[in-house]
């Protein structure tokens, strides 16, 4: 073959660190037998990972939950804008 042909494509990212970040990185790459690129990648991806869970996960407080969970068990009666609505919504429906 005459060269490498990558099917996917890749992003470069250059960060600037201080040497001794770099052989603290470099020496828990070398603990787990990878190379300090793909070390970098899967630490940098699971903190991204975390990150976002975190921020789209709703958090509730007990009061909260037990607010959440009786206003599903004992929903209040419907008032007369949502009753208004239904029927505006049926009338739509079934025309």
């Amino acid at each position: 073959m005459a060269g490498t042909n990558h099917s996917k494509s890749m992003a470069l990212l250059e960060v600037r660190i201080s040497p001794e970040t770099k052989a603290l990185l470099q020496k828990a790459a070398d603990l787990e037998g990878r190379t300090l690129t793909d070390f970098v990648i899967a630490a940098v991806r699971a903190e991204a990972c975390r990150v976002i869970e975190q921020h789209q996960t709703l958090k509730l407080s007990v009061e909260d939950s037990e607010a959440f969970v009786d206003a599903l068990l004992n929903p209040p009666e419907p008032n007369d804008a949502l009753k208004a609505a239904a029927q505006t919504y049926k009338q739509i429906m079934s025309a």
